[in-house]
C-alpha cells in the first residue's frame, strides 16, 4: 500500500469517526444526507472518491467544529491534488490505477463509459490491453508493467456479470477503426465486443462515424454513480459536483440517442471484422 492509499483510508476513517461520535449509523447518515447507503461504506472505506460537499455534509449532519471541517475539506484538496497527476498514478506502473479503478467500479450501481480513441478498458481483450498499455508507458515514461496491468484490468471486466451493477458502453466508430494493434489482434478485439454484445447485464452502443450528433464530444469519460473521471493527455479530473454530473449524463444521453444498437451495432462490427481480415491478408 502506497503512502497516498494510507493517506486516502486516513481521511475516510477520520470520517468514519465523527459519524460514530455523533452516535449515527451509516444507514442513518446516509438517509439524513439524502445518500445510498453504499456511499457511506464507500466513503468510509477510500472506495470512493469524495466531494467538498460530501465533507460538509458529515461535518455539518456529525455536528463537528467548524474549525474540524476546514482542515478536512483543505486536506481533501490536497489529496485530491495529488491523485489527479498521472504521474503520480503511473510512477510504479500501470497496475495500480488499474487496481484503483477495480475498488471503485466493483461496489457501483451504475456505470456509463464513453471512449472516443481506443475501445473501452472493460470490454478490452487481453492482447488489444497489451499494446494499450505499452503505448501508455512509452508516452509517461512510466515503468514497463505489462502482464500486472492486463491482469488488473480483466479483473475489472468481472463487473459485467454482475446483475446488481448497470453497465453502459459506448464507443466511437472511430475507436474501432484506429488499429492500435495488428489485425488479428483488432479482429480478435471486435469478435469480443460482438459476444457482450448480446449480454443482459450490459448495454453496448457504437457512435458511427456518420451518425449527425446534437452535441460534440470533446474526450472520453466515465460515470460510476455519483461521479465522474475524465482523463486528459497530463492528468485525470474526478468530477462529483451534481451539477456538472448532470451535464454527462445528458452528453452521454445525447450520445447514445445517436448510436447503434442491437442488430445494426453488431453488423457494424462484423463489416469492420471483415476489413481488418483483409488487411491481414494483404499484409498490411
Amino acid at each position: 500500500m502506497t503512502d497516498f492509499d494510507t493517506r486516502r483510508l486516513a481521511f475516510g476513517d477520520s470520517l468514519r469517526r465523527l459519524r460514530l461520535a455523533a452516535g449515527l449509523s451509516g444507514k442513518q447518515l446516509a438517509q439524513r444526507a439524502g445518500w445510498t447507503p453504499s456511499k457511506v461504506s464507500r466513503v468510509e472505506t477510500a472506495k470512493q472518491s469524495v466531494s467538498d460537499a460530501d465533507v460538509v455534509a458529515y461535518c455539518r449532519l456529525t455536528g463537528a467544529a467548524r474549525e474540524t471541517e476546514e482542515e478536512l475539506r483543505q486536506e481533501l484538496r490536497e489529496i485530491r491534488l495529488e491523485a489527479a497527476s498521472w504521474k503520480r498514478q503511473l510512477r510504479t506502473g500501470n497496475r495500480a490505477r488499474q487496481e484503483y479503478s477495480l475498488h471503485v467500479e466493483q461496489g457501483a450501481e451504475r456505470i456509463r463509459l464513453f471512449e472516443i480513441a481506443l475501445v473501452p478498458g472493460l470490454v478490452q481483450t487481453a492482447e488489444y490491453a497489451r499494446y494499450v498499455f505499452e503505448a501508455v508507458a512509452e508516452l509517461h515514461r512510466s515503468p514497463l508493467d505489462v502482464a500486472a496491468s492486463v491482469e488488473a484490468r480483466l479483473a475489472r471486466q468481472a463487473v459485467l456479470f454482475r446483475p446488481q451493477t448497470a453497465v453502459e458502453i459506448l464507443c466511437s466508430e472511430a475507436a474501432l477503426r484506429h488499429p492500435i494493434a495488428p489485425p488479428r489482434v483488432m479482429m480478435a478485439q471486435l469478435d469480443r465486443l460482438l459476444a457482450l454484445g448480446g449480454m443482459s447485464t450490459m448495454r453496448l452502443a457504437i457512435l458511427p462515424l456518420d451518425a449527425q450528433l446534437a452535441v460534440v464530444p470533446l474526450h472520453g469519460f466515465v460515470i460510476i454513480d455519483d461521479l465522474a473521471l475524465v482523463e486528459t493527455v497530463n492528468t485525470e479530473m474526478t468530477i462529483t459536483e451534481p451539477e456538472d454530473l448532470a451535464r454527462y449524463h445528458r452528453l452521454f444521453d445525447a450520445l447514445l440517442a445517436a448510436a447503434l444498437e442491437d442488430a445494426p451495432a453488431r453488423a457494424l462490427l462484423r463489416d469492420l471484422i471483415a476489413r481488418y481480415a483483409r488487411a491481414d491478408e494483404s499484409g498490411e
